[in-house]
């Protein structure tokens, strides 16, 4: 019963729309991802999903990429990405699927772990942030709070994993407000993705930094293969 990530799968199986375009790593991603996921996972496993999962733009376009993702082995755990715009009734979505549970204000359950995260935005002192961005970026800091008081409620404490889907830093890897709560709970590992490309990776919050591990885990990143954690 291993514990595996991902992000960033960008499908558009309702409407083509070509990844490839962006980087040639791209090409045939469904199918790649789709031979890698189902090779490394077993039924019994538990796969997070980082956000960016489909270019769908409501509930009908985005049902054939919800359907392929059902279909992949074990059960997945999704949060929220910025390109999630079908995302309106998070009750909704679990109701309508018993291997799939979407991630938003709560807390999901790997094992003894609590599994608390969400989306994110751009973090203060980026060089692309706005003024426009702080109401989204205060907005993002409540959810993750919740998240976290919803796990620590329910007896959680100290065995709590965040996974978001923006990075929790800025370009500069500045404390952000993300990063003080993640210090405050004592949080040992947290994972996200949303980066694209070599220069972005180089530009990541890697490895263990005071005491908190981080992994980037966008699907491209990764060659399409999900990434043990657990």
């Amino acid at each position: 019963m291993a514990l595996y990530a991902i992000s960033d799968l960008h499908l558009s199986l309702y409407k083509e729309k070509p990844m490839d375009i962006f980087d040639p790593i791209w090409l045939n991603h469904n199918q790649k991802l789709l031979e890698n996921w189902n090779n490394i996972v077993q039924e019994n496993d538990t796969v997070i999903v980082n956000g960016d999962l489909s270019w769908g733009m409501n509930i009908t376009e985005v049902l054939p990429d919800l359907e392929f993702i059902k279909n992949l082995n074990g059960r997945k755990i999704l949060i929220q990405g910025n390109h999630d715009f079908f995302w309106n009734s998070t009750s909704k979505l679990n109701s309508m699927y018993d291997n799939m549970f979407f991630l938003k204000n709560n807390f999901a359950i790997y094992n003894d772990i609590a599994i608390c995260g969400t989306r994110g935005w751009l973090c203060p002192g980026d060089t692309r942030y706005t003024p426009h961005d702080n109401k989204i970026y205060l907005r993002e800091i409540g959810r993750l709070n919740l998240s976290i008081q919803s796990a620590i409620k329910n007896g959680y404490e100290n065995k709590i994993l965040i996974a978001m889907h923006y990075p929790p830093t800025n370009d500069k890897f500045e404390e952000s407000e993300f990063i003080k709560i993640f210090k405050q709970y004592n949080i040992k590992q947290v994972i996200y993705g949303h980066l694209h490309g070599v220069n972005k990776y180089k530009n990541s919050l890697l490895g263990v930094q005071d005491g908190i591990k981080y992994n980037l885990v966008s699907s491209d990143y990764l060659n399409f293969k999900p990434i043990k954690l657990i």
